[in-house]
């Protein structure tokens, strides 16, 4: 992924034919580079419309998602690889190169603890299987940290990297996004650095989940610490409009975010876009 993007949820949650018909040609229509597919249901989502609506478009995509609850790699390994084998083949179907987001566990996964030594090596093992997977696929694998409320994986650069690392896969990369950051880290810019040559991805969310710029998100040390990391992956604006029921819990997303689409892409992208030519990443 290069350049910037813009997760799908803006607007839709289930990806259907609709969906790609409405997302693809007003990203397209905004001169991004991607669009960010969220999985939320692999098995339902639409690959043949979508690819032809990307080629048509010239748009590139990746795809993300957290594993639903039955399909934990701490509790229950096998049905993940299942699960994630079937999103990988849709993500092939769809022709995006990048499969990422809460990869290793379930959005909401938490014990109240730290994660236990079984724990870390379950998922490392379910890691490698997976990134085995989508190297078959010719993909890249993403894994990306959240905050404390949604998993007690992984939660900071330092723990990601550390995994990365131990499972040693040469298609798995790191995603960061803003507003788990703006919680966990100790500045943007830090976590960012940490990264080093792990981070390809990264998600720019506003600290409320809405218009980016209208938040407490630290937008010039987040491109600064960009820039100095010489960054040049995909950039991609998320903002949730449409949630599922299970997601939104999950998420803890039960109010509007944002007055409506029109706001989020025609005032949050422009602000992101005007951040990033001033730190010269586009």
């Amino acid at each position: 992924m290069k350049g910037f993007g813009i997760h799908t949820s803006l607007w839709a949650h289930d990806w259907t034919e609709q969906a790609a018909r409405l997302a693809i040609p007003e990203a397209a229509k905004h001169g991004l580079a991607f669009v960010e597919i969220a999985l939320i249901e692999p098995d339902r989502a639409e690959t043949e419309v979508t690819r032809g609506l990307l080629e048509q478009h010239g748009l590139a995509a990746c795809c993300s998602l957290g594993l639903p609850e039955e399909a934990r790699p701490t509790t229950n390994p096998d049905k993940a690889l299942e699960f994630v084998t079937l999103a990988l083949e849709k993500t092939a179907a769809i022709g995006a190169s990048l499969f990422t987001g809460v990869t290793y566990g379930s959005i909401g996964e938490r014990t109240g603890q730290p994660p236990t030594a079984a724990e870390l090596d379950a998922v490392a093992r379910f890691l490698d299987k997976a990134a085995a997977v989508a190297r078959g696929f010719g993909i890249i694998f993403g894994i990306e940290v959240v905050n404390r409320y949604e998993s007690h994986l992984f939660n900071t650069t330092e723990q990601a990297v550390a995994l990365i690392e131990r499972v040693g896969a040469p298609n798995i990369v790191l995603h960061l996004d803003t507003y788990h950051m703006n919680i966990e880290a100790t500045g943007q810019a830090n976590a960012i650095r940490a990264a080093g040559a792990h981070l390809a991805y990264i998600h720019l969310s506003e600290s409320h989940r809405g218009v980016p710029g209208t938040g407490t998100i630290a937008w010039d040390e987040v491109f600064a610490g960009l820039a100095g990391l010489g960054f040049t992956g995909g950039m991609a604006l998320e903002s949730f409009i449409h949630m599922p029921p299970r997601l939104a819990a999950a998420l803890s997303v039960w109010r509007p975010v944002a007055p409506s689409r029109a706001a989020i892409i025609d005032e949050g992208l422009p602000f992101l876009r005007n951040k990033a030519r001033q730190y010269g990443l586009i």
